[in-house]
């Protein structure tokens, strides 16, 4: 009955078992005794890998040597998203580009939900809704958007010549008492096929329809009701279906994961050196080498109103997805189920869902029917919380895009639960409301009904409170922190760099900008570090080497602060376009001079510093800003390594 299956679990007794066997496993911890746990499938073979590790990171990185590591989305994907059930039409993706555009919203894709096609699973825009489906994807895309369409695992019996095409090729799944296509009632479209995708010759012949909407300039899609939808448990006769591998008992928990393999693979071949775009929602151990995530339907449907408790209970589940890796994920922001009547009911609960979904990898609006869930919708004052929850996640982008790659190479999620991060505090154990953001971030979204402070436990070090950068508190402690509509609670950790860009209206409006560095400086006689990330964001280079980095400390003397810049690695790419550096580090005790590689750097005030700071690229200067207990600096960046002391 799930979504994805994934047979992989970890112990605070530092080891992980993952049991690699298709069939409808079950593990049962603790309800047969006290003493041990089991783990049991009623078919396939019995393997399973024991990984033992230091700790849960080291295990998950064995993990992923063993199932593969996790593909990078495209730079835009990791912006927000807009979707409705009946966002089926080119009028109303008109609209809806137009409305952010409009109240400068950021956002950066518009899905095309079931409905799209004239057929399932035919990839021809539907007649009547599309009028000139390639003008569309051209006049979105001049406006910044990408569209991303869904695709279904099926053919529509309705849809006869592709029907009969896949009947007599033999591409669909067989009745084992007959020996015929399957015929498989659907909750949308008819009676359909199901495609075997477990036969080989079927990805070809796939890969050609799919096509279709590429070439036509869709950017990608997401693959859903892959388990196949409705062949659960429940509807034990659909355990007559026969796939090319093997009778569904075998392939159930599989068949998405069959499927997402195809729909990458093809896309790769027929779009060579471009990032492939799927997000599904039925996978297996191992999703994370073709595809990403998101948690399916999890609001509240007989009272959209009442989904308090859905929304909290979205925390931990998108902390285990990531556990299992699923690093790039997403719930349906407003939850997706339920009929929205009243809008200014709403607008509360609305609010804290962007909240928390501005933390997520991928930021996905989505509700069903034709529930309309953009931001504008609920209110001035919800609208307003809204754009700010979002132009945040757009100013993280250079933090986030960098544990992007860091979940490339390790697997380690961008969400993740505290003890991912402190292991060795048994407190974080159970503190499945708040999450750490990369390493350097602690997010606590508000998920109560009213609620206008958050009860948060911060671990050992000392914290900064995000909001206002400047009140720290000692860890280890449980506290209760204000948190009116406007806010999320958030820290960051002493001894922290935070790299942000400009808010933009999507995540490539301009090709190079000012990157500025958030620097929270360590306790005297330490140092923090960053190494920020790049790459161009939507080839395949980045598995090439084609990327650069840009290190960058800061150490705490009993003088001030000593800055590195480090030199710039990486040869195979290289920025469009000059740009500058700004730093801004956070001190109560202003410098009085700064130096840079020595010589002495011209002071001057915010205003003159921030100036032309997107074209000229010639200044290097610094301001002391004692009302905003601020150092601020300006540097051209030039790929050299650089040394700027500020001294007291």
């Amino acid at each position: 009955p799930l979504y994805k299956s994934i047979p992989f679990f970890m112990s605070s007794y530092r080891y992980g078992i993952f049991l690699d066997n298709t069939y409808k496993t079950e593990f049962k911890f603790g309800t047969e005794s006290r003493d041990y746990y089991s783990f049991e499938a009623p078919g396939g073979e019995m393997i399973y890998y024991f990984i033992f590790g230091k700790d849960y990171k080291e295990i998950m990185k064995q993990y992923v040597d063993l199932t593969g590591k996790p593909i990078m989305p495209p730079k835009w994907a990791l912006g927000f998203a807009q979707c409705r059930g009946l966002l089926t039409s080119e009028k109303l993706s008109y609209e809806i580009a137009e409305g952010y555009r409009k109240r400068g919203i950021p956002c950066d894709v518009i899905y095309q939900d079931i409905g799209w096609t004239q057929y399932l699973q035919d990839f021809e825009w539907r007649k009547g809704n599309y009028e000139n489906p390639k003008k569309m994807l051209v006049d979105l895309k001049d406006m910044g958007f990408k569209v991303v369409v869904s695709q279904d695992p099926v053919i529509s019996q309705a849809n006869k010549r592709q029907w009969e095409e896949a009947d007599r090729l033999g591409y669909l799944v067989k009745d084992s008492t007959d020996g015929k296509s399957y015929d498989m009632p659907w909750p949308w479209g008819g009676n359909c096929g199901v495609v075997d995708f477990t036969l080989p010759a079927v990805a070809d012949w796939w890969g050609t329809y799919q096509q279709k909407p590429i070439d036509d300039g869709i950017a990608g899609f997401w693959t859903d009701m892959g388990e196949p939808a409705w062949s659960n448990e429940e509807q034990t006769e659909r355990l007559v279906m026969k796939h090319h591998l093997g009778m569904h008992d075998e392939i159930h928990n599989v068949y998405g994961l069959t499927w997402d393999k195809v729909v990458k693979e093809q896309f790769e071949k027929r779009n060579p050196d471009r990032r492939v775009f799927q997000m599904t929602r039925a996978a297996f151990a191992g999703l994370q080498r073709y595809t990403f995530g998101w948690t399916g339907d999890c609001g509240n449907g007989d009272d959209v109103t009442q989904g308090w408790g859905q929304m909290a209970n979205q925390i931990p589940v998108l902390l285990s997805a990531g556990l299992g890796i699923i690093p790039f994920t997403t719930c349906d922001i407003t939850g997706y189920c339920g009929d929205i009547e009243d809008y200014p009911a709403m607008a509360e609960l609305y609010t804290r869902w962007i909240q928390m979904g501005a933390f997520n990898p991928l930021s996905r609006i989505h509700h069903e029917g034709n529930v309309a869930v953009e931001p504008w919708l609920f209110g001035e004052e919800s609208e307003k919380n809204a754009k700010t929850a979002i132009e945040l996640k757009y100013r993280l982008l250079p933090y986030i895009y960098t544990y992007a790659r860091e979940a490339h190479e390790t697997g380690l999620p961008l969400m993740r639960p505290m003890f991912l991060e402190y292991p060795a505090d048994m407190e974080t154990f159970s503190t499945d409301a708040q999450f750490m953001f990369g390493s350097e971030l602690l997010v606590a979204p508000v998920v109560k009904k009213g609620a206008r402070n958050k009860n948060v436990y911060l671990p050992e070090g000392t914290w900064i409170d995000y909001n206002n950068k400047h009140t720290a508190y000692s860890g280890e402690q449980w506290m209760t922190v204000d948190a009116p509509l406007n806010t999320i609670p958030m820290f960051v950790k002493q001894g922290s760099i935070i790299p942000q860009m400009p808010v933009m209206n999507y995540t490539d409006e301009k090709l190079v900008y000012p990157v500025t560095f958030e620097i929270f400086p360590a306790a005297a006689g330490s140092e923090t570090t960053f190494s920020l990330y790049e790459d161009a964001g939507t080839d395949l280079g980045y598995l090439r080497g084609e990327f650069m980095r840009t290190p960058i400390t800061c150490q705490t003397t009993d003088k001030g602060y000593t800055l590195k810049v480090g030199t710039r690695t990486g040869e195979k790419y290289s920025l469009p376009g000059q740009r500058n550096l700004m730093f801004c580090i956070y001190t109560e005790q202003m410098p009085k001079t700064a130096l840079l590689d020595g010589q002495k750097i011209k002071k001057t005030n915010v205003g003159k510093l921030e100036e032309n700071r997107e074209t000229e690229f010639t200044i290097t200067a610094w301001c002391p800003d004692k009302k905003q207990e601020t150092c601020l600096l300006r540097l051209p960046d030039d790929g050299k390594e650089h040394i700027i002391e500020f001294i007291y």
